[in-house]
């Protein structure tokens, strides 16, 4: 099975339809082992994924460090996208509190720091992670523009951005693509921003495209998610907002069941079939999930089984915000 293209944006950045997400090899999602997260890097690569994601912010740099160990003998056949602005600040006394920075100085700082850890030329793509809104839009990606023509960046993307951002950053300079939270249980942006995105030429890069986890059908109960996992704090993860959810999970299991295949594998489809200008990121450190998501561009949804899917969410109201109310205000909606 070859792995069909994505084209992000319109200046000839082209990536495979499935990407990787590289985050929870570092941070968030429990225990970490860097060999089994190389080894399931480089089967990515064998399997035809070229996309992989990182940030500066995922385990404190550890992240960009680890993805450019594992493809430093191989630049020429990856895509690597990493983003800056989300800073990550620890006190003397191990409590941890962020920022967003968006000012032209820090972008070309975290820049500098980024290529440094992957230890590479030039950042393929790259993501102001959020929006800073103590500073004009215009002058980030003013800056972010200067890195392009330096030669240190390729191209420029958003995440988590409005379209009114997304329409003034683009006006600055071309963005490639944007990378938001998208999937069956998360659909915000279709109001605005995919239209608006849609018009001008940008792709949509859906990060946690199996709800974190949860579509994935990996919990069946808060108490199943492992201490210092990142989704206890998320209130669609706690109590009866959990248990609530549930009922969409069995809806997408009864379309896995009938097809054969697994629920991630029909969260997955259900996003290629909304677009040939989408590339998802799934995130996962286990070769045998990674398959398992690749199995996913063999399937093409019915039409009968896209309008079971798309009813989940007005027959099942998803209960609970999609982070906790600090982290909420963050987001550029």
């Amino acid at each position: 099975m070859t792995m069909k293209s994505v084209t992000l944006g319109t200046g000839g950045l082209f990536v495979s339809q499935l990407g990787l997400g590289c985050m929870g090899m570092s941070a968030f999602y429990g225990d970490t082992n860097e060999a089994q997260s190389i080894a399931t890097m480089h089967r990515a690569l064998e399997l035809g994924i070229n996309f992989f994601d990182t940030a500066d912010m995922y385990g404190y740099g550890h992240n960009e460090e680890l993805v450019g160990r594992a493809f430093r003998d191989r630049r020429d056949k990856v895509i690597i996208a990493t983003k800056f602005g989300n800073v990550r600040i620890v006190d003397e006394h191990g409590n941890e509190t962020r920022k967003v920075v968006g000012t032209p100085e820090y972008v070309k700082e975290a820049c500098d720091a980024s290529l440094k850890r992957l230890g590479i030329d030039t950042i393929d793509l790259y993501y102001q992670h959020r929006v800073d809104k103590n500073t004009p839009i215009e002058d980030t990606v003013g800056a972010m523009s200067e890195l392009v023509q330096a030669g240190k960046v390729r191209f420029l993307g958003l995440s988590e951005a409005s379209a009114a951002t997304i329409r003034r950053a683009h006006a600055v300079h071309p963005i490639a693509a944007v990378q938001s939270e998208y999937s069956i249980w998360t659909r915000d942006i279709e109001k605005e921003n995919l239209p608006a995105m849609r018009e001008l030429g940008i792709a949509l890069v859906p990060y946690s495209p199996l709800g974190r986890g949860f579509l994935a059908g990996q919990f069946s109960s808060p108490s199943e998610i492992p201490k210092g996992d990142f989704r206890a704090m998320l209130p669609r993860f706690q109590g009866e907002a959990f248990d609530s959810n549930l009922a969409i999970l069995e809806t997408v299991k009864e379309v896995a069941a009938a097809r054969g295949a697994t629920p991630s594998q029909i969260a997955l489809a259900w996003i290629f079939a909304q677009g040939d200008d989408i590339a998802p990121i799934p995130g996962t450190k286990r070769i045998k999930y990674l398959e398992e998501n690749v199995g996913s561009t063999a399937i093409v949804l019915t039409n009968d089984e896209l309008q079971k899917l798309n009813a989940i969410t007005t027959e099942h109201k998803v209960q609970g915000d999609r982070y906790p109310t600090p982290m909420m205000g963050s987001l550029n909606l």
